[in-house]
């Protein structure tokens, strides 16, 4: 079988590189590191790559919206698998600075999001200094010193950085502070995209993820899109909004659902969403990370489906009342 090539948000040592060997180690596949999300995406599209791991969710900031905005538009592409990672932060810093040395912190937005109860309390009145991955800057610091020592790294634009426990390995930091993020137990979801096809049978713990515009802005149009999932007893795991961007107060709902679209209830539920929402786009059906299977309420599982249908023909032929 070919070796598959996958673009994931670089430099090595990433979350998203943790989550890439959730799926397939480096001696296994092509690793093509890009700058951010949407970069990553647009691989898959071109042909540059054959899937593309990102970042969709965290505990800390809900859904990424760069992802949901990326997979909203622009030439389909679908969601094959998805993958958790434990998230913590280390802070590190060239050999010689101190705690009290730090004024300029470098560090990817959510990152600094998921420390900033930290920061403020141990390094207050910190500098925040944006990077365009949680490695970058541990990429920088190590080439900087690798170039000119410990005296070179003053020319950085930042005196400190934030990154993955993995990066420090990865590029032979020493660590200033350890486990810094707020949230012990905070993860970031992770998925694989790919381009569409045949979708994968139902494993029994699966999830469907949809994009799903109202018909119209008035009082009840998002009351009847949820409708067609709680008729059919469908769970929805997430729900968000997203502006659509051709006018002010249009909003796109980007939906994760319990269950596979073969599922009798799933099917119902998004034929509904197509009878009524001007726009449906199917991102896939694959299994949950955490192997957690739908609760099927009474008279929604696939036989009760089945069943009515079959009851509702013999009364249109005359074999039942």
């Amino acid at each position: 079988m070919p070796v598959l090539r996958y673009a994931y948000l670089g430099p090595a040592g990433t979350f998203t590189e943790e989550a890439l060997r959730q799926v397939a180690g480096p001696e296994d596949a092509h690793y093509l590191p890009q700058t951010d999300v949407g970069s990553a995406l647009a691989a898959v599209r071109s042909g540059d790559a054959d899937r593309a791991v990102v970042a969709i969710e965290s505990t800390a900031e809900g859904g990424v919206t760069a992802t949901l905005d990326a997979l909203a538009t622009g030439t389909p592409l679908v969601l094959l698998r998805e993958m958790l990672v434990p998230v913590q932060f280390t802070l590190v810093a060239a050999p010689g600075t101190a705690l009290a040395d730090v004024r300029r912190v470098s560090a990817h937005p959510h990152a600094w999001v998921q420390c900033r109860r930290w920061l403020a309390a141990t390094l207050p009145g910190a500098v925040h200094v944006p990077a365009t991955s949680n490695t970058a800057p541990a990429a920088m610091l190590a080439d900087t010193l690798t170039a000119g020592g410990p005296d070179a790294a003053a020319s950085l634009a930042f005196d400190a950085a934030l990154v993955p426990p993995a990066a420090v390995r990865t590029y032979g930091l020493a660590p200033l502070a350890e486990h810094v993020a707020d949230n012990p137990s905070a993860q970031t979801r992770f998925v694989v995209v790919g381009h569409p096809g045949e979708v994968p049978p139902p494993t029994g713990t699966d999830k469907t993820t949809l994009v799903v515009h109202l018909p119209d802005n008035e009082a009840g149009a998002l009351l009847a899109m949820l409708e067609q999932f709680a008729a059919r007893g469908v769970n929805l795991s997430r729900i968000e909004s997203r502006p659509i961007g051709d006018a002010l107060g249009r909003y796109s709902f980007s939906i994760d659902a319990e269950g596979h679209i073969t599922d009798e209830r799933m099917g119902e539920a998004i034929m509904g969403l197509r009878r009524r929402c001007p726009y449906v786009r199917f991102l896939g059906s694959y299994p949950r990370a955490d192997a957690v299977a739908p609760t099927v309420h009474l008279g929604t599982a696939d036989e009760d489906f089945v069943a009515a249908r079959d009851w509702l023909r013999r009364v249109r032929t005359g074999e039942a009342t």
